[in-house]
């Protein structure tokens, strides 16, 4: 019987164990998280656990509210001390989820406790983290620090004015690179509530007015333009359905004027526009150099009675089922032609679809650059152990596998780079079983440059080839 947690948990053979040795510390390269570069730069102590734990985190969220506790104890007004034990409460029920694993990981990990999390234990392990909340080694600077992260990719709306990112850039005290990714989606989904109030937000921070589909995309380029001068190499997209259609820069401008006038659109129309910018975009995305990131198949939102309570993003999002092989397709193949193909990661959230992205990141290449579209890690649901390993699995029977760029955190925790180390561990694994089994060859060199490149090289070399 193997312990829980020790130093060769979810390595289950001497060669996983071996291979972990030669990447288990290797910095991280987190080309796409939600952390508030804010909170970087500020640098501000936490004012107890469940502040750094809890606010925020949907995963728990979730897990919680499927336990069956009140939404005063994980969004409403329970103090802190009551949010965090009914949270302790919930882990022991957990076994089989990430969050069981990741929980006691990241307590070990940043806190040094190796006490299972429960109703029990939760007043002890409240007052050590909390004490240890007091000192300088645990601010969000040092967090990052203490996980050996190299590179930070925030996510950004194109409204910013990444006035914290110019400050990060500029202390000198500071040495992790962190730099904004640009996320149009303000833009992209003409058909919500916000849209022009968004499109006012964009007037004031590029000082033009935007009355026309031309000045929307001139406004667009400005921006991008902007980010790029504050380092940014990456656009994030979230894709609810890859429906593509192709269209008219007429037929573009009919549907923004209407909107801008109020009048009702089709769902016709508001798929001709979101294609027609899609594509503006990714030619901007080009000419920069940038990744172009496409997270698809999230169905947001789901829960409308806690999203009018809440608001929106309170962890009541789930996987969609939507078609997305020929969408995707003719948007990709609409780039490639004009030669405006970014470099591009494809992320699923239904696991039902690995078959279509791993496939697909065949169709498009680029003589000189391995990988140029990318099957993204698992994401979101699948970023746990059975979704990990598929993904890898499916991956290798595809494509390339030595040339994947490896996980990313997609987090707005200072805890979760321990997941780059769960990750890490079941790359080794999955490698370390296909020798064992007659697989793979078991030659050192052949097997640590794979771990150590999917680790941490791969991606660093795909950020950087500007």
């Amino acid at each position: 019987m193997k312990p829980f947690l020790d130093e060769n948990f979810l390595l289950y053979n001497t060669t996983a164990e071996k291979l972990y040795k030669k990447i288990e510390y290797l910095p991280i390269f987190d080309y796409h998280c939600h952390l508030n570069p804010k909170d970087i730069w500020g640098n501000e102590f936490f004012k107890n656990i469940t502040q750094l734990w809890l606010t925020g985190d949907h995963y728990k969220w979730r897990a919680m509210r499927i336990h069956g506790v009140s939404e005063a104890f994980i969004t409403g007004d329970a103090s802190d001390w009551e949010k965090f034990e009914a949270w302790a409460e919930t882990v022991p029920h957990l076994i089989g989820n990430p969050l069981y694993h990741w929980t006691h990981m990241e307590l070990k990990t940043f806190f040094g406790i190796d006490k299972r999390l429960s109703k029990e234990t939760a007043r002890e392990i409240w007052e050590e983290c909390n004490e240890k909340l007091r000192t300088p080694d645990y601010t969000p600077r040092r967090f990052i620090e203490r996980s050996n992260v190299r590179f930070v990719g925030t996510t950004d709306d194109p409204t910013s004015m990444l006035e914290y990112h110019h400050l990060l850039q500029n202390d000198k005290t500071f040495n992790i690179k962190v730099v904004p990714t640009f996320r149009p989606d303000g833009a992209l989904f003409i058909e919500k509530a916000n849209y022009k109030n968004w499109i006012k937000e964009l007037e004031i921070v590029s000082n033009v007015a935007i009355n026309s589909f031309n000045e929307l995309i001139a406004t667009l380029k400005q921006r991008v333009n902007y980010f790029n001068e504050a380092g940014c190499c990456a656009s994030d997209h979230d894709i609810t359905q890859m429906i593509f259609k192709k269209t008219t820069k007429a037929e573009a401008e009919k549907v923004f004027t209407k909107r801008l006038n109020n009048e009702e659109l089709s769902i016709d129309e508001i798929l001709s526009y979101r294609s027609y910018l899609l594509v503006e975009l990714g030619r901007m995305y080009s000419e920069k150099k940038w990744v172009m990131q496409l997270h698809i198949g999230a169905l947001r939102n789901n829960n409308t009675h806690m999203q009018n309570i809440i608001g929106t993003d309170g962890g009541f999002d789930s996987i969609g089922d939507n078609n997305i092989a020929e969408g995707l397709s003719r948007f990709l193949d609409t780039l490639d032609m004009k030669n405006s193909l970014p470099r591009t990661i494809l992320y699923n959230l239904n696991p039902r679809d690995n078959y279509v992205l791993g496939t697909m990141v065949g169709n498009f290449f680029e003589e000189g650059i391995a990988g140029k579209v990318q099957f993204g890690s698992g994401w979101w649901f699948n970023d746990q152990l059975d979704g990990m390993v598929k993904q890898m699995s499916d991956l290798a029977n595809l494509g390339v596998l030595s040339h994947f760029i490896g996980m990313t955190t997609d987090s707005r925790s200072f805890l979760s780079y321990i997941r780059h180390d769960y990750f890490r561990r079941i790359l080794c694994n999955i490698l370390g079983e296909w020798v064992e089994e007659g697989k793979a060859p078991n030659e050192d060199s052949i097997l640590e440059d794979m771990v150590q490149n999917i680790g941490f090289y791969n991606a660093e070399r795909y950020f950087s080839e500007r």
